[in-house]
């Protein structure tokens, strides 16, 4: 049994030390927000924090996140979430929306780090993940909205 933190909650999982960190949060713990893409970390759809940094959970063994946290899209803090989603939304990004999970989640380490982004700062903090609808220029004016509603509501 692997003892694991998950959104602020303790869980028992009975998985073997290799299993991806994907796999147990969807199959076992049935958050399903973050998302398979390609398996090998070339994408960031699979994009959930461990202890406030970005990893690929899609090849992160569960045993590398014993005794640490792991944040999904469905614990994101409201603080970061919200300008987020809100911003998501009024620029219309998503066109499929399967990789809006990872750009989120990678979204919110920038703004946590960085309340005023430049767009160099966006393109390099969301270079590792891929948009396959090619909505990149709406990511990067989503982001700046959702820096500025961040801003304002502090």
């Amino acid at each position: 049994m692997i003892q694991l933190t998950v959104n602020g909650k303790q869980y028992e999982v009975d998985v073997l030390p290799d299993m991806p960190i994907l796999w147990v949060i969807r199959d076992k713990l049935k958050l399903t927000g973050t998302k398979f893409g390609c398996g090998a970390a070339q994408c960031g759809a699979c994009t959930v924090h461990l202890d406030g940094q970005g990893i690929r959970s899609c090849i992160s063994p569960v045993s590398r996140a014993v005794g640490k946290e792991i944040v999904t899209i469905e614990g994101l803090q409201p603080s970061l979430s919200k300008p987020l989603m809100e911003a998501w939304t009024e620029i219309d990004v998503p066109q499929c929306g399967y990789c809006q999970t990872g750009q989120i989640m990678a979204a919110a380490i920038l703004l946590r780090e960085n309340n005023d982004p430049s767009d160099q700062d966006i393109d390099n903090a969301m270079s590792g993940n891929i948009c396959r609808c090619g909505t990149y220029q709406r990511i990067r004016k989503a982001i700046h909205l959702a820096a500025e509603l961040k801003r304002s509501a502090t």
